[in-house]
């Protein structure tokens, strides 16, 4: 079938729950101490709800949830660390390595996410991409990979730093994107969240000479029901933050804060935190946007034998945790009319939904029958039929 501009737009609205509107007056009287702050959904992304949450801020040691994940995809865990003069110099927070020691790659893994150990970073950062430079290199690439809109790189444990390009920074958004791709998406997910989880961990240097046990600082662990995973961050230009990440019945919710009040506002990011998960517990439900049994207008057809219409049809579901003020639209994009032949499953027109009035997807519409074209051999059995009755 030859492929053509489709023409004629069908508008259908649906409104959710016969809401007015979608305005969310639950999320307008959040009290937030951040100044950038996320919620998305775990499984799709969507932003839930956000505050300034495109905004570029520097985002301190929240850094380290993507030098950890790199680490686990491109280190082996059982692989030996030296640490190095520059490594060891970095401030505190600090495990204490001197130049000449060697770790297991994984017990600096530790040190790294549960205590926010800067030389452990950059030691890690050395072994996996050669230098700080090309595995911020790394990072940078991998910030591309999955589309992020305002993230830039500079050091692997997220010290506030300039270079030639800007400031080392990041967006609620985008960090709480990395977090999903760390417990989501990488090949490696479990291992993150394995880490991010443990309480307390000790171990040695490589020969043995010194021990250390080091504790997870994320408290928020235990302060709220379901947290899979999290980093606190600070330094003097981004404040207090937080990625963190929660799943309950079967849903995961995951926030970023970036700004999150200076000294002496430690706790105001788990007050942000509990402010944030509670919200999207209390207020989402799982929905089904689109099924298989989406119903969908005819299209005529010219110059077929069979039929003057074909049905059609959408081949894809989508589910998603949705507010009940929130609206679904859709718009079928497709011919008023087919010229035949008509193959069965061609790709005939699109689907697009919008949640709150904004682009979500877009779907192939498929043709359900197949209706050819008429030709001579047609007319010349039709002429034959009329004459013989």
């Amino acid at each position: 079938m030859k492929r053509r501009i489709f023409a004629l737009l069908i508008s259908i609205t649906v409104i959710l729950n016969l809401s007015i509107g979608h305005i969310d007056t639950k999320a307008e009287n959040l009290k937030l101490y951040s100044l950038s702050a996320v919620l998305i959904d775990g499984d799709t992304g969507r932003v839930l709800y956000g505050k300034d949450e495109n905004t570029a801020r520097p985002m301190a040691s929240t850094t380290k949830i993507m030098t950890l994940i790199l680490a686990l995809e491109y280190g082996e865990t059982e692989d030996v660390v030296t640490v190095s003069s520059y490594a060891s110099k970095m401030p505190d927070v600090q495990l204490g390595i001197t130049e000449g020691e060697q770790y297991k790659l994984k017990d600096l893994l530790f040190s790294m996410m549960l205590e926010s150990h800067n030389d452990s970073a950059v030691a890690i950062a050395e072994h996996i991409g050669g230098s700080v430079e090309k595995f911020s290199d790394m990072m940078n690439k991998k910030a591309m990979e999955l589309g992020l809109s305002d993230t830039y790189f500079i050091t692997p444990n997220g010290l506030d730093a300039t270079d030639e390009n800007g400031n080392h920074h990041t967006t609620a958004k985008d960090l709480a994107l990395i977090m999903k791709y760390c417990i989501m998406d990488s090949p490696q997910r479990e291992a993150f969240i394995d880490i991010c989880q443990t309480r307390s961990y000790t171990f040695s240097d490589y020969e043995g000479k010194r021990s250390f046990t080091v504790n997870n600082k994320n408290a928020f662990l235990d302060m709220f029901d379901g947290v899979i995973a999290g980093k606190t961050g600070f330094t003097g230009d981004a404040g207090y933050c937080y990625v963190g990440a929660v799943r309950r019945n079967d849903k995961t919710y995951i926030i970023a804060l970036l700004g999150c009040g200076w000294p002496n506002n430690k706790s105001y990011k788990w007050s942000d935190s509990r402010t944030l998960f509670s919200y999207g517990i209390e207020n989402f439900i799982s929905k089904t946007v689109l099924d298989r049994n989406y119903q969908l207008k005819d299209i005529s057809v010219n110059n077929g034998i069979e039929a003057d219409k074909v049905r059609v049809y959408v081949d894809d579901e989508l589910s998603l945790i949705m507010a009940d003020w929130e609206t679904v639209r859709y718009e079928a994009d497709m011919p008023d009319e087919l010229e035949a032949p008509v193959y069965l499953n061609d790709m005939v027109g699109c689907l697009n939904v919008y949640i709150n009035d904004e682009l979500y997807n877009v779907y192939n519409i498929y043709s359900a029958d197949e209706v050819n074209r008429v030709n001579y051999k047609y007319y010349f059995q039709t002429v034959i039929y009329k004459f013989l009755m």
